[in-house]
């Protein structure tokens, strides 16, 4: 893990639908930082979302653009809040990466809550596609197989029952007892 008097990095990980995006646009908000969402600067920068690089040209694609992504933002200096895709910090050569020089916070949420979230959603997920089994079968499956990688994180917030700015607070407040140093004392 990092030296907690260098870290300057937030990274949000956790199962898809549990809230990375909104809630790193929310604590980025309140303390300042840019926010870098790895599922859109991947859009940005090869031209096709996630969803369509995994059905277009294969998951390990994506898995390796993400190495690419990842390697570049830990060796980047500056303080930033960092949304990782749900299986970018899966691949532990990510983590441990990142985890050099950042706090990583695990968001996670109940089965159901998830289910709903995407049951709401018109992004495309093709990771709940793949076996053809019913959605909340493949959600368990799929978050029960991450759960071991997810865990590695620092800490956990459970976002199923309390809103945005409620897990952005606790992500501040749990990302400053871990060292982050780019707290603002008021958040």
């Amino acid at each position: 893990m990092a030296d907690r008097a260098k870290v300057n990095k937030l990274v949000l990980t956790g199962f898809m639908a549990t809230g990375k995006s909104q809630v790193g646009a929310a604590v980025a908000s309140r303390l300042g930082l840019p926010l870098i969402d790895t599922d859109a600067e991947i859009g940005s920068r090869w031209g096709k979302s996630p969803a369509a690089i995994i059905l277009e040209d294969g998951e390990e694609r994506l898995r390796y653009l993400e190495r690419v992504l990842i390697a570049e933002l830990a060796a980047d200096r500056r303080p930033a809040v960092i949304a990782t895709g749900g299986g970018t910090l899966v691949d532990p050569r990510n983590f441990v990466k990142i985890a050099a020089v950042a706090v990583v916070v695990w968001l996670d949420a109940r089965a159901e809550v998830v289910a709903e979230r995407v049951g709401r959603s018109a992004e495309l997920r093709p990771k709940l596609l793949e076996s053809g089994k019913p959605l909340m079968e493949r959600i368990i499956e799929l978050m029960e197989e991450r759960r071991p990688a997810y865990a590695r994180a620092h800490f956990r917030v459970d976002t199923s029952d309390i809103t945005i700015h409620e897990v952005a607070a606790r992500v501040i407040a749990g990302a400053s007892s871990h060292g982050f140093t780019t707290c603002k004392a008021s958040a």
